[in-house]
């Protein structure tokens, strides 16, 4: 399946509906990215969101994924 990169929230809300795959996963990271540089917000805001506290995901992998979107934003134009 090929995803494009999600331009607004509820592009990528809408992946809800689609079967999770790491495809998927790169589009919404890269989609995130994008919006939120859209919207003038910098990386220190978008990570901290990332690490707050939230009950889907524990710390550790928090701070995984604050790596993984710290890593794309960086290597993103």
């Amino acid at each position: 399946m090929h995803y494009s990169i999600p331009k607004s929230p509820e592009e990528i809300i809408a992946f809800r509906n689609q079967p999770v795959d790491e495809e998927m996963i790169v589009a919404a990271i890269a989609g995130l990215i994008k919006i939120t540089r859209s919207q003038g917000r910098s990386l220190e805001e978008l990570t901290a969101e990332v690490l707050a506290e939230d009950p889907l995901l524990d710390q550790v992998q928090r701070r995984w994924l604050s790596q993984i979107v710290t890593q794309a934003w960086e290597s993103l134009p």
